[in-house]
């Protein structure tokens, strides 16, 4: 009944502890209170409503366990904190009041930490115990009434009024209990003697020492005292102090004295002889840290102590006698274990959000850590910091908890993860530190477009190339990784650049192609320099990133000439070979005639008059050609191919003009025929053929009439005769020598201003069709042009030849939109001069 009693009085004490449950929300932190011993399924807070998290299963909150779990667990239907398993605030907490639990519940969606204070508080559970179920005392039967026999306490695992003991000693008309509560509330029990004892009445004692405790209902702990009554020697050692108290640092070394104690016996001989003991109901633990000198009574540390593990000790020593029987008496020695900094601070990853985006926002929780010391006091106390400088920082909102925090903007492409070691010290003299690295991955956003070297590239291909020939290679590097730095190449229309001034606008697709995933530049079609000189296209590159960023590069294609063009005999001046020139009045005074001649094809047959006695130098005629080649394939150079030797009449290198070489006479003959090769300097050189007749007659009346009566190719003297043709010859030889110093000054020019742009940076490099002279000169001279779109300026010394081409672009203006979407371009090579 009694069991049964204080069964129905517990479960009444839980439930009255669970409706009075409380909790509070002080600075972030949530207590709760819940009594030892709760049944399972117990709800200690709801966590989910009180703080308002809203569905706890939704955002997986659950309890985060650094050590021995506490039998509490979150509910994940409801939220609220519910007893899992048996709690027993004597297992979780020993003799620690109160009993407080620090709990760290992880909200993962979104990543949060609460902290949770758990007050488990004590009941009465638990019986006073005494060290042994019986205790013998040998008691001089001469010990003098008010003799004091120390007794040990039972002890009792609750706390508070529940470990309040109070004791009661059996009926006995020899004994009494005197119980005392010392200052520092320990307590002091000795059984004392009120009569003298008679060992012949009665040899045997046995008393019941029995314990209450302070709980409702209470609880008892019982001893049996068996006190047996002996003769003689009836003196017991006492030491001068009946508590001891000294201070000892944790970690001292093994043999280190303590305390010598001192007892003294007032009997004489062996009576008097004290030996030193520990207690036979002192701890086990007592007896395997310390050693004591039986004759001496000097204490010695026998193991190393750890602050850590505990803190005190309470020795119980027993000085006692050689008599017979021997005497005893007793003291204490109270030790304290000073605490020194011997404890690193200790740090784990709770969790850990790996990798991390390079564009997460400042502030992003990469971790959670915990730090703890098991020193006390400034020992104890541990800052975090990281090192080396990274881009994270550690932050701590409650002791012992930190978060791992990015305090600025990523860059995968400068580093793509992290080695962060996360320092802890202490406060301690000399610090105590640990360091935790935690490694940090960067995962890749596509923020890095194609970037070519070159903003613009320069390419030479010479003409007649075969259809699919290559032409250049670009490449575009793009820093990120996987589909976002996959590169694909395209030639793009939509430039300002991308087309081709010759016949029209053409498209530049027409003319090259780009492969997509090489970035490999190829022609469509063969190149002809006389269709097309300069080609300006855009090359874009695109990635595969979401969304995909582009880069582009411009490039100027330069065709460069071959030689596959022969000299062309220009059509006559009437409008066709074949048609003579139309005659104007000839002086009476004219020994020859300067006649301009037009030349067909090699097949055909010129004609032309001069005059028996023309002097030397006599222009009769003139032969015109062009190339269509640009440069030296299309500067022209005239040649008598027969007769061989020397002959009457000879032509212009470069001027085509057929003049007299000696006076006429009339020895050589009345017809003179001339075959004219006209050749270009190319390599090989290419030529034509034309053929002249000169028909030798007497003065100019007679030339009139012949070529009246002629065929259609006649070649007649210029009007004015050999005064006027030999003027004409002054004044073209005055202007040749002015052109001559102007093409040279204009040279000269061009070299220091090509000097002056390979040096200089520019802010942009333009190209495209423009059109373009080529313009030859020696001092020989004579001008020829062709329509080209490339301005070339030849000349030429004697047999060494040197020839610079100079490419000056000029493009209509850019479509609108064209340098916003294209960028900034940056310098690109210059053409280089072509020998």
């Amino acid at each position: 009944p009694a069991a049964m009693a204080r069964g129905a009085g517990w479960r009444a004490a839980v439930h009255l502890l669970v409706l009075m449950r409380t909790w509070t929300l002080v600075a972030g932190q949530v207590r709760y209170s819940v009594p030892e011993e709760a049944k399972v399924g117990t709800v200690v807070g709801r966590l989910a409503q009180e703080l308002g998290l809203g569905d706890a299963e939704e955002r997986r909150l659950r309890v985060v366990w650094q050590g021995r779990r506490a039998g509490v667990e979150v509910s994940g239907a409801s939220g609220a904190l519910v007893v899992s398993s048996r709690l027993d605030r004597e297992e979780l907490c020993g003799k620690s009041a109160p009993c407080s639990l620090r709990l760290e519940l992880l909200q993962e969606r979104p990543l949060r930490v609460l902290h949770v204070e758990l007050d488990v508080t004590d009941i009465n559970d638990n019986a006073p115990l005494f060290p042994v179920k019986e205790e013998a005392f040998n008691i001089a039967e001469l010990s003098l009434p008010g003799s004091r026999f120390p007794l040990e306490g039972a002890s009792d695992a609750d706390i508070g009024a529940n470990a309040q003991l109070s004791y009661t000693l059996s009926p006995s008309e020899h004994f009494r209990l005197d119980h005392q509560r010392n200052d520092d509330q320990s307590d002091s029990m000795a059984l004392v003697l009120t009569k003298p004892l008679d060992r012949e009445t009665t040899p045997v004692h046995r008393l019941v020492l029995t314990a209450m405790d302070g709980g409702r209902p209470s609880l008892t702990g019982t001893m049996e005292l068996m006190i047996s009554v002996m003769d003689a020697n009836d003196n017991a050692p006492q030491f001068n102090q009946s508590v001891y108290r000294i201070k000892v640092l944790e970690g001292s070394e093994v043999g280190t004295p303590l305390i010598t104690l001192s007892a003294t016996d007032l009997d004489e001989g062996s009576n008097s002889d004290v030996m030193y003991l520990f207690s036979r109901r002192g701890a086990t633990q007592v007896k395997e840290m310390f050693s004591i000198d039986e004759n001496k009574g000097e204490i010695r540390l026998r193991g190393k102590l750890d602050y850590e593990e505990m803190d005190n000790y309470e020795i119980t020593i027993e000085a006692r006698d050689k008599g017979t029987p021997p005497l005893s008496g007793h003291c204490k020695v109270m030790m304290e274990v000073l605490d020194v900094n011997d404890n690193a601070p200790e740090v784990w990853v709770t969790s850990l959000s790996v990798p991390v985006s390079e564009d997460a926002a400042v502030g992003t929780v990469v971790a959670l850590l915990s730090v703890s010391d098991r020193d006390s006091g400034s020992n104890g106390r541990v800052q975090c910091s990281v090192w080396p400088a990274s881009p994270f920082v550690v932050e701590s909102r409650f002791p012992g908890s930190y978060s791992l925090v990015l305090r600025e903007a990523l860059d995968r492409e400068r580093v793509s993860e992290y080695e962060v070691e996360v320092r802890a010290e202490d406060g301690g003299k000399p610090p105590l530190r640990a360091r935790r690295v935690v490694r940090v991955a960067v995962s890749d956003v596509n923020d890095n477009a194609p970037a070519f070297s070159q903003a613009v590239y320069t390419v030479v291909a010479r003409e007649n190339n075969a259809a699919g020939a290559e032409l250049a290679r670009l490449w575009a590097r793009d820093p990120d990784e996987a589909e976002n730095g996959r590169v694909s190449y395209s030639l793009w229309e939509g430039g300002a650049g991308a087309s081709v001034w010759s016949v029209g606008w053409r498209p530049a697709s027409s003319y090259v192609s780009v492969d997509g995933e090489s970035g490999r530049v190829w022609a469509v079609r063969a190149l002809d320099y006389e269709e097309l000189q300069v080609l300006q296209f855009e090359v874009r590159a695109v990635d595969a990133g979401e969304p995909a960023l582009v880069g582009n590069a411009t490039v100027q294609l330069f065709v460069v000439d071959e030689n596959d063009n022969a000299p062309m005999l220009l059509p006559t001046t009437g409008g066709g070979p074949g048609l003579a020139p139309p005659l104007g009045p000839v002086a009476g005074s004219v020994a020859g005639a300067s006649v301009e001649a037009v030349l067909g094809q090699d097949s055909e047959t010129l004609w032309a008059w001069a005059a028996w006695g023309a002097p030397a130098g006599q222009v009769v005629a003139k032969i015109r050609a062009v190339d269509a080649d640009s440069g030296y394939n299309a500067w022209l150079r005239y040649e008598v191919l027969e007769p061989r030797g020397k002959g009457p009449f000879r032509v212009g290198v470069y001027s085509g003009e057929v003049s007299t070489a000696r006076a006429l006479e009339e020895a050589d003959g009345p017809r003179q025929r001339l075959v004219i090769v006209v050749r270009d300097h190319g390599e090989p050189s290419l030529s034509t053929t034309a053929t002249l007749s000169v028909s030798l007659v007497e003065g100019g009346e007679k030339m009139l009439a012949v070529a009246g009566s002629s065929s259609s190719n006649v070649l007649l003297p210029a009007e004015g005769g050999l005064t006027a043709a030999g003027a004409a010859s002054a004044s073209t030889n005055v202007w040749l020598v002015v052109a001559i110093c102007a093409v040279s000054s204009v040279f000269v020019l061009a070299l220091v201003l090509y000097g002056a742009s390979r040096c200089a940076p520019r802010a942009a490099v333009l190209s495209g069709p423009a059109a373009a002279t080529l313009v030859c000169a020696s001092e020989v001279g004579s001008w020829s042009y062709s329509q080209r779109q490339s301005r070339s300026l030849c000349v030429t010394d004697g047999a060494g030849k040197s020839d610079l081409m100079v490419f000056s672009p000029n493009l209509p203006p850019p479509p609108p939109g064209a340098a916003a979407e294209n960028g900034s371009i940056g310098n690109g090579p210059s053409p280089s001069p072509l020998a």
